[in-house]
C-alpha cells in the first residue's frame, strides 16, 4: 500500500459587491481566514459568546479565475490518475454559493469552463504524450435525487431504461454501481458529448437563494485504463477520478422553498449531516466503525473518504456579512476534513487470460528450440513431455545404488562441457568473438565503424528506414520495396499521412500536389466563378415529380423513415444537383473565410508591430528631447536610428493599407458566397419539405389529386420546417469559431461537441412535436 496523506481542502470564495471585509480576513500566508462577529448586545453584560474563528487550509481562492482555481486544485490529481492513482474532486458550501460553476462551470464561454471539462482535455492531452502507451477511457455520469440513484447518460439510444433498479455493491475491489452505465471515449470530443448530454438531464430548481439550483448529488466519474506497448501486456494501470457536485445546503427560512424544492431541500440536508457524521469518524483515530451506510451519498463515496484515493475539496462560501453564520458552517467542515487521511496506492492488476496464453506461446517455442538442438547434435528420439507412471517405474527399477546415480551426474558434466566447445569453435569460425569486459577491444570495433554504440551492426535494418554498410543475416533479399505502387493507388490519403518519411521522389510527391490541391488562379477568376456559380444557384428547376423514376418507386413503408436519414437519400437521389451545387458554394465560402483569417492575422501583427516602432520612435524623441535638439539652416538634426524607425513606420503603414484594402475586398466576396448559400441551402429545404411530405406523410388516395392534370398542384401542402436541419454542424461551428477560437484555440471539440448536442435535443423536440401533430 502507498503511504498515508491527509486530504486536501481549499476555499474559494463568491465574488460580491458587498464583501464583508470587518468580519472576514485573509492571512498573509493566503491559507488562513479569519472570522469576526460582533457580540450581541442583547445577551447583557455577561456574555460569553465566542466572537473569534481561524482556520488554516490548503489554500484561499479570493477573486480567482477558473484557470487558476484548475491548477491549484485539480491538475496534480489528474495527471497522477495516469499513473495509477485514484482521484476524487469534491465541491460542498452553501446553495448558491458556486459549487456548479467551479465544478462544470458556465457552458456559454469556453474560459469559464470549470474543472470537469478542462479535466477531459488534460486526460485526452497526457493521452497524446504517451504514444509508448494504449490508454483506454471511460466515462460515467452518477445523479442521487432524493435518496435514488439515476444514471444521467440513460437517455443514449444505446442504453435505454433499466429494468432493475440501480444498487450500490461493494466487492474486495471497491464499491461500485450495479445498473451504471459505462460509455467508452474515443477522443475529447466524445467525452464532451456526455458530459453535455448528462448535464440536460441533471434536476434544478429555482428559489430566493439561487435561479438554477441542483437538487442533487452528482458524480461524473472518469475511469482510465493504460497498457504499455513496449513492456509486458500482462500487467496494467487502472484508475478512476471522481468528480462530485454536492447539491448545496438550505436553510429554509432564507430559500423560502415549499411544496417539491422543500422535501428535495430535506434530502439534501440529511445527506449532507451524515456526510460531515463520516468525515467526523474518519478525522477520529480512536474509532473503529464509520458509518458509511447511512446514505447513498457515503455508501458511493466509500472508496473516496479516506480510501485508496488522492482527496481535495472545495469549500464555496459567500463573502456577505448576511451569510456568515453558513459560512462559519462550511469552513468547520473544511477544517474536519483536513483531518482525514487516505492511503493512495498504483492501482496494478494482470489479465490472468493473457498470462496463459503468453506462458502456453513461451513453452512451445522453447519446445521448438529444444527439437532444434536435438536434431543438430543426432539426437532425434528425445521426448521433453511429462513423463508416465510406467516411464517413471521404469527409470525407478534401474537405480541400483547412490555410486551410480554419481556416476550418471559425472558423465553429464562431460557432455554438457563437450556441447559448450562445440558450440564456441563453430561460433569461431564463423564470428570474431569479443569479451564483454576487454573494453580496448570493443572500442576499436566501434572505431571501425563496424558496430554502433549499442553494439548493433551498421546497417541493420530497424523497421523505419534503410542504411548503408554490413546487413544482419536475418536480412530478406530479392524484395523489391513497395511504396511507389502504394502511393499510386491511394495518392490523397497515403500522401498526407506518410508525409515528409515516406521514400518517393520529388516528382511524385509534385504530381500529387498537382492532383489534390485546387488553388484558385486570380482574384478576376474567382469572381467570374462565383457569377457562373449565381446563375447556376438561380436557374435550377424542381425535377417533375411525375418523371419515370418515380412510377417504379418501392411500396410505401409502414411506418415513414427519419428525417435525417431521409434527407441523406434525397441527397443523393431527388436533390443531387442542388447539394451538388450547394456544396461547391460551400468549398469556395470556407476558402474566402480562411483566407480573410488569414489577412487578419497579418493584420493584426503588422499593427503590433507598428505599435512597438511607434513606442521606440517616442523614446528617441525624448531621449533627444533631453539630450538638447540641433537645427541646422532651419532643419531638425535627427539621428540614424530614429530616421530607420521612420522608414520603418512608413513601410509598416503602407503594409497596413493594403492588407486591410484585400481584407474589405475578401469581405465582400464573404458576404456574396454566404448569400448563394443560404440561397442554395433554402432551396434545398423546400423541396426536401415536399418530396418527404408527398412520398411518405401524405395518404394514397390524396396522392391521386396531386397528379398532373388535378386541381392540386405539386408543392401546396404545408410543411412545418425541421429546424436541425436549416444549419447543419458546420455553419454553427464556424460562426463560433469566429467568435470563440482566438480567444482559445483549444476549444473545437468543446463547442463542436456543444453544438451536437443542441441540435440533438432540438431535434427530438421537433420529432415529438411532428409526431403529436399527424396523431391529431
Amino acid at each position: 500500500m502507498g503511504t498515508r496523506k491527509k486530504v486536501h481542502a481549499f476555499v474559494r470564495v463568491k465574488p460580491t459587491d458587498d464583501f464583508a471585509h470587518e468580519m472576514i480576513r485573509y492571512g498573509d500566508d493566503n491559507k488562513t481566514i479569519d472570522i469576526h462577529l460582533k457580540k450581541d448586545t442583547r445577551r447583557g453584560v455577561i456574555n460569553n459568546q465566542q466572537t473569534d474563528w481561524s482556520f488554516k487550509l490548503d489554500g484561499v481562492l479570493h477573486d480567482a479565475s477558473q484557470d487558476l482555481v484548475y491548477e491549484t486544485v485539480a491538475k496534480d490529481v489528474v495527471s497522477q490518475a495516469l499513473s495509477g492513482y485514484n482521484g476524487t474532486i469534491m465541491c460542498y458550501g452553501q446553495t448558491g454559493a458556486g459549487k456548479t460553476y467551479t465544478m462544470t462551470g458556465a457552458t456559454e464561454n469556453y474560459k469559464h469552463r470549470g474543472i470537469l471539462p478542462r479535466a477531459l482535455q488534460q486526460v485526452f492531452r497526457m493521452i497524446e504524450e504517451r504514444p509508448t502507451h494504449a490508454i483506454t477511457v471511460r466515462v460515467s455520469y452518477l445523479e442521487i435525487y432524493n435518496e435514488s440513484l439515476f444514471d444521467l447518460l440513460s437517455t443514449l439510444p444505446d442504453v435505454g431504461p433499466s429494468v432493475t433498479p440501480m444498487a450500490i455493491v461493494e466487492n474486495p475491489q471497491g464499491v461500485f454501481i450495479k445498473g451504471l452505465s459505462v460509455h467508452l471515449a474515443r477522443q475529447e470530443e466524445d467525452a464532451f458529448s456526455l458530459l453535455f448530454e448528462g448535464e440536460t438531464n441533471k434536476i434544478i430548481a429555482s428559489h430566493t437563494m439561487n435561479k438554477n439550483s441542483s437538487r442533487s448529488h452528482s458524480i461524473f466519474t472518469i475511469y482510465v485504463e493504460t497498457h504499455s506497448r513496449t513492456l509486458s501486456d500482462e500487467k496494467y494501470v487502472t484508475s478512476k477520478i471522481n468528480l462530485v457536485d454536492l447539491a448545496g445546503s438550505e436553510r429554509l427560512g432564507k430559500s423560502g422553498s415549499e411544496g417539491r424544492v422543500l422535501k428535495e431541500a430535506t434530502y439534501i440536508n440529511k445527506s449532507l449531516s451524515f456526510l460531515e457524521q463520516a468525515i467526523i469518524a474518519l478525522g477520529d483515530q480512536k474509532r473503529d466503525h464509520i458509518p458509511f451506510r447511512q446514505c447513498k451519498l457515503t455508501h458511493a463515496l466509500k472508496d473516496s473518504l479516506g480510501g485508496n484515493c488522492n482527496m481535495v475539496l472545495v469549500t464555496n462560501i459567500y463573502g456577505e456579512a448576511a451569510q456568515l453564520e453558513e459560512t462559519l458552517s462550511s469552513l468547520r467542515f473544511a477544517s474536519r476534513m483536513k483531518l482525514v487521511t487516505t492511503e493512495p496506492a498504483i492501482n496494478e492488476k494482470y489479465d490472468a487470460e493473457r498470462m496463459v496464453k503468453n506462458l502456453e506461446k513461451e513453452l512451445a517455442l522453447l519446445k521448438q528450440e529444444l527439437a532444434i538442438h536435438d536434431s543438430l547434435a543426432n539426437r532425434t528420439h528425445v521426448n521433453y513431455d511429462p513423463m508416465d507412471e510406467i516411464q517413471i517405474a521404469e527409470i525407478n527399477s534401474q537405480i541400483i545404488n547412490l555410486r551410480q546415480i554419481q556416476e550418471v551426474f559425472n558423465q553429464f558434466r562431460v557432455v554438457l562441457s563437450q556441447q559448450e566447445q562445440e558450440v564456441e569453435s563453430s561460433l569461431r569460425r564463423k564470428y570474431t568473438l569479443i569479451d564483454k569486459n576487454d573494453f580496448a577491444a570493443i572500442s576499436a570495433v566501434q572505431k571501425a565503424g563496424l558496430v554502433d554504440a549499442d553494439g548493433h551492426l551498421v546497417g541493420e535494418p530497424d523497421g523505419q528506414g534503410f542504411g548503408l554498410g554490413v546487413a544482419s543475416f536475418t536480412a530478406k533479399t530479392g524484395k523489391k520495396p513497395k511504396f511507389r505502387k502504394t502511393m499510386r493507388e491511394q495518392p490523397s490519403s497515403s500522401a498526407r499521412k506518410e508525409g515528409a518519411s515516406s521514400p518517393v521522389s520529388g516528382k511524385d510527391l509534385d504530381i500529387f500536389t498537382s492532383k489534390t490541391q485546387l488553388t484558385p488562379s486570380s482574384k478576376d477568376g474567382d469572381i467570374k466563378d462565383m457569377l457562373v456559380r449565381d446563375r447556376e444557384t438561380s436557374n435550377i428547376e424542381t425535377l417533375p415529380l411525375d418523371s419515370p423514376k418515380e412510377e417504379l418507386h418501392p411500396p410505401r413503408p409502414s411506418t415513414p423513415p427519419s428525417k435525417p436519414v431521409a434527407f441523406e437519400d434525397f441527397k443523393s437521389e431527388r436533390g443531387s444537383e442542388i447539394n451538388r451545387i450547394f456544396k461547391e458554394n460551400k468549398s469556395i465560402l470556407n476558402e474566402r473565410k480562411k483566407r480573410a483569417s488569414e489577412t487578419t492575422q497579418r493584420i493584426n501583427a503588422i499593427k503590433k508591430e507598428i505599435d512597438i516602432t511607434k513606442e521606440a520612435l517616442n523614446f528617441q524623441k525624448s531621449l533627444r528631447e533631453k539630450q538638447g535638439e540641433y537645427e541646422n539652416k532651419g532643419l531638425m538634426i535627427i539621428d540614424e536610428e530614429e530616421f530607420l524607425l521612420i522608414l520603418k513606420l512608413k513601410d509598416l503603414k503602407k503594409q497596413y493599407r493594403t492588407e486591410y484594402q484585400d481584407l474589405r475586398d475578401l469581405r465582400a466576396e464573404i458576404q456574396y458566397c454566404q448569400h448563394l448559400v443560404d440561397q442554395c441551402r433554402h432551396r434545398l429545404l423546400t423541396e426536401f419539405d415536399i418530396w418527404y411530405n408527398e412520398s411518405f406523410l401524405i395518404p394514397e388516395d390524396i396522392q391521386v389529386a396531386l397528379k398532373p392534370g388535378s386541381s392540386i398542384r405539386p408543392g401546396l401542402v404545408p410543411v412545418s420546417r425541421i429546424m436541425s436541419l436549416g444549419e447543419d454542424d458546420q455553419d454553427k461551428f464556424s460562426q463560433l469559431q469566429q467568435t470563440m477560437l482566438p480567444e482559445g484555440p483549444d476549444s473545437i471539440s468543446y463547442y463542436n461537441a456543444k453544438v451536437k448536442t443542441e441540435q440533438k435535443h432540438n431535434y427530438l423536440k421537433t420529432t415529438v412535436g411532428l409526431q403529436q401533430a399527424h396523431r391529431k
